[in-house]
């Protein structure tokens, strides 16, 4: 699929998503992109498998998906939301690297397992001073599984 669009805005596949973000394998956790409003929302899809890498040792007998990487999961949506944005508004300036800044008001609601499917939704608050700030939920079949409120900032690439 190349960089096509539908009444939701953008949309990405997992090639697309590496050309922005800097993760890799095993790190990647957003899987493709169905909807991106720069300057608003975008809404990423994670599909948990019991390949993981991190299911070896979280938990063995009871596979949960770890808190940090439903964070990390949410961060990246949120990052995605921010390179379409920067690139929206900055097209002659060269993208460097969003990192994160703060985590705040973290909530988790349900254990995420494999089999689940991650709708991941971040929504950009606002822009001010260089922080970009934003609001992410991660949910599973349309219940909350996370949510919490995210901080970046960009920083060149070659630092």
């Amino acid at each position: 699929m190349k960089n096509s669009a539908n009444e939701y805005g953008e949309l990405m596949d997992i090639k697309q998503i590496a050309e922005l973000l800097p993760h890799r394998y095993p790190f990647l956790l957003i899987d493709r992109v169905i909807e991106c409003v720069p300057g608003e929302y975008a809404v990423g899809i994670k599909n948990v498998t019991i390949n993981e890498p991190f299911f070896t040792g979280h938990f063995p007998q009871e596979p949960i998906m770890p808190g940090v990487l439903l964070i990390e999961s949410m961060a990246q949506a949120c990052g995605v939301l921010a390179f379409r944005t920067h690139a929206q508004n900055n097209p002659e300036i060269p993208n460097g690297i969003f990192v994160l800044v703060s985590v705040d008001n973290c909530r988790f609601k349900r254990p995420v397992v494999p089999g689940d499917q991650l709708r991941l939704e971040a929504r950009l608050k606002r822009l001010m001073r260089g922080i970009w700030m934003f609001e992410a939920r991660a949910l599973v079949d349309g219940q909350l599984a996370a949510e919490c409120e995210v901080r970046c900032a960009m920083r060149n690439s070659d630092q």
